[in-house]
């Protein structure tokens, strides 16, 4: 098979290969990898998906990314084992809840969250790749909540990875917490870091970025800053947008998003072919996205905490990709808008560059009292009920579907028992923990609290790991 080459957003980092970028993560530039060019699907290889079990749809999508790093065979070895241990045979099923809306369930994996499309798959191509080439990583990832339960159940017990989980101490679900502090695995550890989840990004990025620790520890990274999480996470566009007469048919999603990962996920579906008419971004009250797509003037505020923490972002890492696609890939211009994040000043995108992301994207926001209602609005007219993420989803959903054609997707990106306060409060009903995961509860924790402090989470990563 031709390869495909992957290059940096910033334009100053070597071009690789998709085995190449599943390793390196974050590129040596600062950048994030996207491929050189589109892969295309014709609409009879669509039409041909359509009615498959979820696995095969994986590796439809999946193999022109892929290039000489996996044979057919073992991109289909490793679909299969990665999907084996979902609870639902659908893997991602649609839930109809009004005429023209329906809600796409992301949550049967083993965390409970989306993360689990991506993350059991990707842990299996690092293993693969590892043993192939004999060598050893240590992972490295920041967490707002899902993400770093999902890297440890999928990499616990590897022997060629360690695993460094960081999280923004006390800003994380009880749940979302004791699903990474109660693993007892030697090559998973987690650090409870002092400030919220940009504080443990932008820790995450500067250690990517310390030259000398990059190798001396050979890191890996498993946030959605390494494109295999994002080009995993496309299938299930996919297959839900199949199911609802794609290619005939055009569908538009709304994607509760922080870290703009999964939705960007969706914009390479689009440029695989598939009819997307819209891709909206949901937010919760901390609604930087929401405000850039609306002003053209990316500006940081304070963080405020939530009841849907995992978007309680406000340095969203893969905007830089639709950054850089909307701009006509010139990477010199977007290392500029980088270097104006960083010292805090702000970004004005140009007229030009905002009239390109608006063409795809749409946006909309929700706060505590929306959300909440909108927890209780669906559960009384549906039954349903639903995480503080989904519901932020569904709530700005209902502020489109009206004046659509199209069938509307909103992406239920967690478990509601991984919420339980949340859904509680606004329905009076104690979500359940799926069959055999309430022994959670009594298992003991291994917590490590660290300041805000690149040398000190150095120090403690170092102290951990051996290779």
């Amino acid at each position: 098979m031709t390869e495909l080459d992957y290059v940096s957003t910033r334009g100053l980092a070597p071009t690789l290969n998709f085995e190449q970028v599943v390793l390196a993560g974050l590129a040596s530039d600062g950048g994030l990898y996207l491929p050189a060019r589109w892969p295309q699907l014709t609409q009879q290889q669509f039409e041909q998906m359509r009615g498959q079990p979820y696995e095969v749809v994986v590796f439809e999508v999946l193999y022109p990314f892929v290039g000489n790093a996996f044979t057919k065979l073992e991109l289909q070895q490793l679909i299969a084992k990665a999907y084996a241990v979902f609870r639902h045979s659908a893997r991602c099923p649609l839930v109809q809840l009004d005429s023209n809306l329906f809600l796409l369930e992301l949550f049967h994996g083993p965390t409970l969250a989306f993360k689990d499309f991506a993350m059991q798959l990707v842990s299996r191509m690092f293993a693969h790749i590892l043993g192939r080439n004999g060598q050893r990583v240590t992972i490295i990832g920041a967490t707002s909540g899902d993400t770093g339960s999902a890297a440890i159940e999928a990499f616990s017990g590897l022997d060629s990875a360690n695993v460094i989980i960081l999280y923004p101490d006390g800003r994380v679900s009880d749940i979302q917490r004791r699903q990474m502090t109660t693993v007892a695995s030697p090559n998973v550890h987690t650090l409870a870091v002092e400030g919220d989840f940009d504080a443990c990004q932008a820790r995450v990025k500067d250690m990517f970025n310390d030259i000398e620790f990059r190798h001396e520890l050979n890191l890996g990274a498993v946030n959605s800053i390494n494109w295999a999480r994002i080009a995993v996470q496309v299938a299930y566009f996919v297959a839900s947008a199949l199911a609802l007469r794609a290619p005939q048919q055009s569908v538009s999603f709304v994607v509760p998003t922080g870290n703009f990962g999964d939705i960007f996920a969706g914009y390479v579906a689009m440029k695989l072919g598939l009819p997307i008419k819209k891709l909206i971004i949901a937010t919760n009250q901390n609604d930087i996205l929401h405000r850039t797509l609306i002003t053209g003037h990316s500006q940081t505020v304070p963080v405020l905490p939530s009841s849907s923490p995992s978007m309680d972002i406000q340095v969203s890492s893969n905007f830089e990709r639709a950054l850089f696609e909307a701009n006509g890939n010139n990477a010199e211009q977007l290392r500029s808008w980088m270097q104006q994040m960083m010292t805090g000043s702000g970004v004005h995108i140009p007229k030009e560059t905002l009239q390109i992301l608006r063409l795809v994207y749409a946006s909309g926001s929700a706060n505590e009292t929306e959300t909440r209602q909108s927890i209780r609005k669906v559960w009384q007219q549906t039954g349903e009920l639903i995480c503080p993420h989904s519901a932020v989803g569904v709530k700005v959903a209902t502020e489109f579907v009206g004046n659509i054609a199209e069938p509307l997707v909103a992406l239920a990106t967690a478990h509601p028992a991984k919420f339980p306060d949340a859904v509680y409060s606004a329905t009076g009903i104690h979500p359940m923990l799926p069959t055999g995961m309430d022994h959670i509860f009594n298992i003991p924790e291994r917590i490590t609290k660290v300041p805000n402090d690149l040398k000190v989470i150095q120090q403690k990563i170092r102290e951990w790991v051996k290779l």
